[in-house]
């Protein structure tokens, strides 16, 4: 059995836009746990997603399905093999100084 399990997971590039404070938290925050700031968006997002009752019952009716994309999506060719997620040392967070703009990967 092996020592070490890699993941495989598909991830695209989206374009969010955040306020300052926000942005320097999610810096902040990924700086904490020593995980990457896309880290931090992915997991937080995942979290509310399962937590809220609502928005999982929303998820069954057919209005799910039919909701307008409004994120901006950068897809990578088809023929790109899947990427296995590792994290990056804080210091791949992006800095506060930065535009409050922060690219977040999500895996599908």
């Amino acid at each position: 059995m092996p020592l070490l399990e890699v993941i495989q997971t598909r991830q695209v590039s989206a374009s969010i836009k955040l306020t300052d404070s926000i942005a320097t938290q999610v810096d902040q925050y990924a700086a904490f746990i020593h995980a990457s700031a896309d880290d931090v968006v992915e997991q937080a997002l995942a979290y509310v997603f399962s937590k809220d009752r609502d928005f999982q019952d929303f998820l069954k009716t057919p209005q799910a399905k039919q909701a307008a994309s409004a994120l901006r999506i950068r897809r990578a060719p088809a023929n790109d093999a899947a990427e296995p997620h590792v994290k990056k040392p804080a210091s791949a967070a992006s800095s506060p100084a930065q535009a409050p703009a922060i690219v977040a990967g999500s895996k599908a």
